[in-house]
This record gives C-alpha cells, sequence and structure tokens, in this order.
C-alpha cells in the first residue's frame, strides 16, 4: 500500500465524539512510550502526524487520521502508565474498553509491544481480554533495532511460549522499528489485503 495522504481529522474525549462515518478502523494500542506515536509516523511516512514525546501517558484522548481518503488509523491511549492520578488510569481504562468492546468501525487492532523485554503481565492481561472479547488483534513488536537478532528472536519466542499456554492460535506478529523502518511493508499490507477483503 502507499500512503498518497495521511490527514489529522480529530481527537476525542469518549467513543460517542468518534466520527460517525463508516470508514473501517486500524487502531494502534500498547504500554505507554512503547513507541507508538513514532510506529505511526513511521507507517504514514509523515515524520509529525502524530505527536512524539519523552514522557509516558501523553495521549489521553482517541485520535483519528484519514489515510487516502480511505480508512481510518486510530491513536488510543496507553495503558498502564503509574505516574498519572488513579481518577485518569480508570478514565484511560474505561476510554480503552469502551472503545475496543463498542466501536463498531473498528477493524483491526494492533497492539504494541516493546521488543527488549520479556512478556510483560500488563500486556498479557490486555491480550486475554481482546481474546476473551473476540476482538480481531495483532501483536506489533516495536524497537527491534535496539538489540540483537538473537535476543529480538528469543523475546519473540518466549512471547510465543507464553501465548500458547492460553491459545491455540497464535495472532498475527510483526516486528518493527521505526528508525529503520523495519515493518512497514507487513503492516500496510496486511491493511490492504484486510481493505479488500471487507
Amino acid at each position: 500500500m502507499n500512503i498518497l495522504s495521511a490527514t489529522f481529522l480529530c481527537s476525542s474525549q469518549k467513543v460517542t465524539q468518534c466520527p460517525t462515518d463508516e470508514r473501517r478502523e486500524f487502531a494502534f494500542i500498547g504500554r505507554s512510550n512503547v513507541g507508538k506515536s513514532s510506529l505511526i509516523n513511521m507507517l504514514t511516512g509523515r515524520p509529525g502526524l502524530a505527536k512524539v514525546s519523552g514522557t509516558p501517558g501523553k495521549t489521553r484522548l482517541i485520535n483519528h487520521f484519514i489515510i487516502n481518503d480511505q480508512w481510518a488509523l486510530v491513536d488510543l491511549p496507553g495503558y498502564g502508565y503509574a505516574k498519572v492520578s488513579r481518577r485518569e488510569r480508570s478514565g484511560f481504562s474505561s476510554l480503552i474498553t469502551d472503545y475496543v468492546l463498542n466501536r463498531t468501525q473498528l477493524y483491526y487492532l494492533f497492539v504494541l509491544v516493546d521488543s527488549r523485554h520479556e512478556p510483560q503481565r500488563i500486556d498479557l492481561e490486555f491480550i486475554r481480554f481482546l481474546g476473551t472479547n473476540g476482538v480481531p488483534f495483532g501483536i506489533v513488536f516495536t524497537k527491534a533495532d535496539k538489540l540483537s537478532q538473537a535476543q529480538l528472536n528469543r523475546n519473540i519466542a518466549l512471547y510465543g511460549q507464553r501465548l500458547r499456554e492460553e491459545w491455540e492460535e497464535l495472532p498475527q506478529m510483526f516486528v518493527t522499528s521505526s528508525e529503520k523502518g523495519r515493518g512497514r511493508d507487513e503492516i500496510l499490507d496486511f491493511i490492504e489485503n484486510c481493505l479488500e477483503q471487507s
């Protein structure tokens, strides 16, 4: 897929404020500071499209971007960041769960995990939540350039082992590096195939 246009549409504080059109939505979510904004900018080829911050927990709204006037890329708030207030944490969680469970335009959810770390409890819990509720999703390993290929393979294999404890079939997995552009074609081709089938 070639990205010919990528424009910011709106930010929403709740799901009822999200756009009412029927465009398919491909959403991106992950722990705070997992590299979501950098990945979105890399995928779209627009360096300033999603705001990159060194401060975890910066995205607190649902951000919609329209790609090629055809589909929506949705930037969801990060989960599991401890330095925001308890009230805000519960707000993130209700905002995320409301979108994931009730947004009819959501076609696919990309769950970002940091490839430098072994499986984290909060990521596994979120993945379990998606499986329990039948939400279609894949796993995107970010920051693959930050470790050796052997370490990367080991951590991805560990994820596979942990998931096989509960899953008969593993979700689709993508390996990315925002700095190197790795994984861009795989994710965009996957989205293109989804759009052609729908």
